[in-house]
């Protein structure tokens, strides 16, 4: 059960100005524009990180506003390119028009895909809430078959069915399956998903030990030690390190801009002490960079969305000096 002073802080959160979300989100979004994104990978990538790009916003109303996401898009391949910035993208299927027009969201995607393999460029498909589960990792397999295999997906370990998910990508990808796992932002219904902590950490740990037996590379987005030490241990029993190229019999060739088969990842704004440390030992560590001028409205959602957040939110606010992005 979330606790009651998370609920508290978040249901205060919410109907406080905007000035003030927008002083609580500063840690945690770049800002509103692309060169604000620019500046912070910047800035962080003299601490040796690595980037995903994510332009805020992601259900939309009209296919216009699917344009407005795939210029944008466009633009930051163009500025990756251009800052030499070790960057790849981050993409929600429904911003492009999927379930609005799902042959023109594909054709959308599509293009986008196709722009970053010309740049060397991985995209991640972000995974939204379980309604549109099934239909963003065929998006990932349609476009694996269209020869762009610089893609790939975000399963959510919280959800029943994901470890049979795994299993079935496996199945049809290979060694080329490439996923980012984390808990889940979006609290499911019970019938589906977890709700508690600890389960939820050990359908992680167990989706992590999946996803690596089965030879794919494997962008481990938690924040939780009780994840970061079972992945450093079963990244140790199958001989996997920082230091050379992945030993697994079954994991293929070395990705482009890439680590040896796996990879950390972590939210701008969240446990920096914890990147830092996995970063001095050599372990690949990428920074989820959220921009746009949708901040107020994904800060809210997101408040709305998952309240254990409010703990964060007051420590952001009560002990700044703690976490510094």
């Amino acid at each position: 059960m979330v606790g009651l002073f998370s609920r508290t802080v978040v249901a205060m959160t919410v109907r406080m100005p905007r000035w003030f979300v927008g002083w609580v989100s500063r840690r945690y979004v770049a800002g509103p524009k692309l060169e604000d994104a620019v500046r912070v990978m910047k800035r962080l990538s003299s601490e040796g990180s690595c980037f995903t790009i994510d332009v805020l916003g992601e259900e939309i109303k009209s296919l216009d506003e699917a344009k407005f996401f795939l210029e944008e898009y466009k633009r930051v391949i163009a500025a990756i390119s251009d800052n030499k910035l070790d960057a790849n993208l981050s993409i929600k299927p429904t911003a492009f028009g999927l379930l609005l027009d799902s042959e023109k969201g594909m054709e959308n995607i599509e293009s986008l895909v196709k722009m970053a393999h010309e740049h060397d460029m991985f995209v991640r498909l972000d995974m939204e809430d379980h309604r549109v589960t099934d239909d963003t990792i065929q998006v990932m397999l349609d476009m694996h078959e269209k020869g762009f295999k610089n893609v790939g997906v975000v399963l959510q370990a919280r959800l029943f069915r994901t470890i049979d998910d795994i299993e079935n990508i496996k199945q049809k990808l290979g060694q080329d399956a490439d996923y980012r796992i984390c808990k889940g932002i979006y609290l499911e219904p019970e019938d589906i998903s977890h709700t508690q902590r600890q389960p939820i950490i050990d359908a992680m740990n167990e989706c992590i030990d999946s996803m690596l037996d089965a030879g794919a590379y494997v962008g481990i987005a938690s924040h939780d030690y009780p994840v970061i030490e079972h992945s450093l241990k079963a990244l140790n029993e199958r001989n996997m390190s920082p230091d050379g190229l992945d030993p697994r019999k079954n994991a293929g060739n070395q990705r482009a801009n890439k680590g040896p088969g796996y990879e950390f990842q972590m939210l701008l704004g969240v446990r920096g002490p914890l990147r830092r440390k996995l970063n001095a030992k050599g372990h690949r560590t990428r920074v989820y960079i959220p921009y746009g001028e949708k901040w107020y409205e994904y800060s809210i959602r997101r408040l709305k969305e998952n309240p254990t957040i409010g703990t964060q939110v007051a420590k952001a606010f009560l002990m700044p000096w703690s976490n510094r992005p």
